[in-house]
């Protein structure tokens, strides 16, 4: 079976669907407005499908700590002293077993309409993606759908002690929290105790979290004795391990083909090791990305921890930010994969997500079409999966105060809030972008092309060989601005060639005689040029090729995808 590229779509509902355009500023759900489930529809669905994408990445859709609850539902208003912002953060969990409540037409069918969505995207081809949250869940959490014979998460804990393998929280003993004085000033009617306190989600094991600590949350326990020195105990299963297990098969049953896991270095690499192992005896299909920073642990959450795809952050996304700023050479991007020691084929590129500020942002670029170039690169470097965030394709730019979320560039997951930008192409439940813009129209089409190329053998399926080592004394190739390389595959091969630059570059990219003998090209041969993203077909020998190089104009912030046949 031939290998598929991943071309996943990160939204959140709560956003997605919403159609409201005034806001306020921490405005209430009734006041902004919120998306809901249903937004997706056949429509949407299939105009995501043309798109090219494969999996749609659900955030937020498992039950968070929110203030405004539902009373009439028996689901109580949260404590905003332990909440960030209106709408909450999907990543403080209070429910690992139902539906967040907000994404519902009707909340009483929240899970109805959650499995109805599964149907409608399955029904397209695409499969779907939700997080797994497993370091930390919210400080009220409490689980009132769980199955029966189902404990919640402490309900068996030995509060007397910091440590215990079988407690599923840790403890600071005869310490009460103490929560940051910034938030209590702000909300003087409200308190909250805690006694004993249990350690903040952030690995913070005080008495008093700070502003700045994910105070909302807690540390979840999985065998680790921070007080001995990281001591490891995990015979017999810490109860911990059990309990979510018992949670990702339960998703799992639901239908859903996926986890997007958490803050995953968080969690030893053991537990990953036994559940991922675990959870594919029945299920052999699904897919699991870990959210890893720490390049040190990308070969055991890989190797160990069985993952199939790692966040290629601090890697290739750091550098090409740097790139389309002007800050770094586009010769940098090749120090990305020679430092991934052959794990190319498990990381995970992307150019935004909820954690990162918008491309089209005052603080990265501000023009949305600078960073086309960086988006071709992450897409068709290598094997693994590339990912775009929901408004990325129409330039959103998440601008302006929002509530708890600052003017920062990103758009809140924090607060009831709007997409501006993908309204216009929402355009009142019709999804067929008439209010954009020419140059909305324009950015959407390229990453739509981006997209679609992705399923050409030699991406989806193919190796990778850098051009860079030889032009980069390459005179009439600006390797400061240019990132050129090769995809291959059995049966096709590719030239791609990223242009950085505010100007249209002529330029001659040369192609050394090496990459003949690994692409399996024979030598003398006539090679025949075709553009898959443009209009140019040309023909030139082998030898010429490889002595004078190839000349090819690549447009302003674009790139240009060359089939070679012979």
């Amino acid at each position: 079976m031939e290998q598929q590229k991943l071309v996943i779509y990160q939204l959140l509902p709560r956003l997605f669907g919403n159609e409201k355009t005034d806001m306020t500023l921490n405005g209430s759900r009734r006041e902004n407005g919120c998306g809901k489930l249903s937004a997706l529809t056949d429509t949407a669905l299939q105009e995501l499908k043309k798109m090219g994408i494969t999996h749609l990445w659900l955030t937020g859709v498992i039950e968070h700590a929110v203030v405004e609850g539902y009373p009439g539902y028996s689901i109580p208003d949260g404590n905003e002293l332990i909440i960030k912002g209106k709408a909450g953060s999907p990543y403080a969990i209070k429910d690992y077993y139902d539906v967040h409540q907000d994404l519902a037409d009707g909340v009483d069918k929240r899970m109805d309409e959650f499995e109805s969505l599964l149907a409608r995207i399955h029904a397209t081809g695409m499969k779907v993606i939700i997080d797994f949250v497993p370091n930390h869940l919210a400080r009220e959490y409490y689980s009132d759908v769980k199955p029966d014979g189902v404990e919640d998460f402490g309900e068996q804990d030995d509060t007397s002690v910091s440590f215990s393998q079988q407690n599923n929280f840790y403890y600071l003993p005869g310490q009460a929290l103490e929560l940051p004085s910034e938030l209590k000033s702000k909300f003087p009617n409200v308190s909250y105790s805690e006694m004993p306190a249990k350690a903040t989600g952030n690995d913070r094991f005080t008495e008093t979290p700070s502003v700045a600590d994910w105070y909302e949350t807690v540390k979840l326990n999985y065998g680790v004795d921070y007080t001995a020195g990281n001591k490891k105990c995990f015979s017999p299963l810490p109860d911990t391990w059990l309990k979510m297990k018992h949670i990702l098969n339960y998703w799992v049953a639901k239908g859903v083909d996926g986890f997007r896991c958490d803050m995953a270095e968080m969690v030893p690499v053991q537990f990953w090791e036994w559940l991922i192992a675990e959870l594919r005896q029945t299920a052999p299909w699904l897919i699991f990305i870990a959210e890893v920073y720490n390049p040190k642990l990308y070969k055991s959450y890989v190797l160990q921890g069985q993952f199939d795809y790692l966040y290629d952050k601090v890697g290739l996304y750091d550098t090409l930010i740097g790139v389309i700023k002007g800050e770094q050479p586009a010769t940098n991007i090749s120090k990305c994969w020679q430092q991934l020691d052959g794990l190319d084929r498990h990381m995970l590129r992307f150019m935004e997500n909820h954690d990162e500020q918008r491309l089209a942002s005052r603080f990265i670029v501000g023009e949305s079409k600078r960073a086309i170039p960086a988006m071709a690169v992450s897409a068709f470097m290598h094997q693994g999966p590339v990912m775009l965030y929901n408004g990325q394709e129409l330039g959103e730019k998440g601008e302006g105060p929002c509530g708890f979320s600052g003017d920062d560039g990103r758009t809140s997951i924090f607060d009831y809030w709007h997409l501006p930008e993908h309204q216009k192409w929402m355009n009142n439940g019709l999804f067929d972008g008439a209010l954009l813009s020419d140059d909305q129209q324009y950015l959407r089409q390229k990453y739509i092309d981006i997209s679609l190329l992705c399923a050409q053998p030699a991406i989806s399926q193919g190796l990778f060989y850098d051009v860079m080592w030889q032009n980069k004394d390459n005179a009439l190739f600006d390797s400061q601005k240019v990132y050129a390389f090769i995809r291959y595959s059995d049966s096709q091969q590719l030239l791609i060639v990223c242009n950085f630059d505010s100007l249209s570059k002529q330029m001659t990219v040369q192609v050394p005689a090496h990459a003949f003998e690994t692409l399996n090209i024979p030598r003398p041969s006539k090679l025949h040029f075709t553009a898959l993203n443009a209009v140019l077909v040309t023909d030139m020998g082998s030898e010429e090729l490889i002595n004078q190089g190839l000349d090819i104009r690549v447009p302003a912030w674009d790139y240009l995808v060359l089939a070679i046949s012979y």
